[in-house]
């Protein structure tokens, strides 16, 4: 009983959320209403028996791309009267993406009931949890493609540390045996201004 209110309150709020983040007028409030439609979907996993897939909605969608969006949008000077006035230009191609993603839902629901295409075959079960399933796999048989994977993306944080740390000729860089080797009596300097003189810069 309690795993059929969860679904149904996980479903909701998610659903309820990704409208929100449809009909949001601010696009900070968007951002915010998709971290929470991810919390909810990777409650429906974990309610699947899916624990990797939620951990990685949690920790890869929500702690790093949806942070991420959330702050591109506040960075950036958005002007939300030129937004409203390209929802009405994009309306026709909007509705067009929409009908074609609702005929997919209704091949997708259909092809369901229509039962699974293995012939009813169900899969074999097992009582090793999917986290260790898949780390099993992902550090046996498919360990050279893993280690790639993180080679090429070690590749890229580097090339975009190079790319953004250039030289600039109007920055003074700061010159530490400089700083070491002065002397306190140029560094400090005992003045003793009259009144009403002021200091002399």
């Amino acid at each position: 009983m309690i795993a059929i209110f969860a679904f149904y309150l996980f479903a909701t709020l998610t659903i309820a959320s990704s409208v929100m983040v449809i009909f949001a007028r601010n696009p900070v409030h968007s951002v915010l209403w998709l971290i929470l439609a991810f919390f909810n979907a990777a409650g429906l996993m974990l309610l699947l028996g899916a624990e990797f897939i939620a951990m990685l909605l949690v920790i890869v969608y929500v702690g790093a791309v949806a942070v991420l969006f959330l702050f591109i949008v506040m960075m950036l000077d958005i002007d939300f009267a030129a937004l409203r006035s390209g929802f009405t230009k994009n309306l026709p191609f909007g509705l067009i993406v929409a009908l074609v993603l609702l005929a997919e839902i209704v091949v997708a629901v259909s092809a369901w009931k229509a039962g699974p295409v293995t012939g009813g075959a169900q899969p074999a079960a097992t009582t090793q949890p999917n986290i260790e399933a898949v780390g099993e796999l992902l550090y046996t048989r498919f360990l050279f493609p893993f280690e790639i994977a993180g080679l090429i993306l070690l590749v890229a944080m580097i090339g975009a540390i190079v790319l953004t740390h250039r030289s600039r000729g109007d920055v003074r860089g700061q010159k530490v045996s400089r700083q070491v080797d002065r002397r306190p009596d140029e560094a400090i300097k005992n003045l003793n201004p009259a009144v009403g003189e002021g200091m002399k810069l």
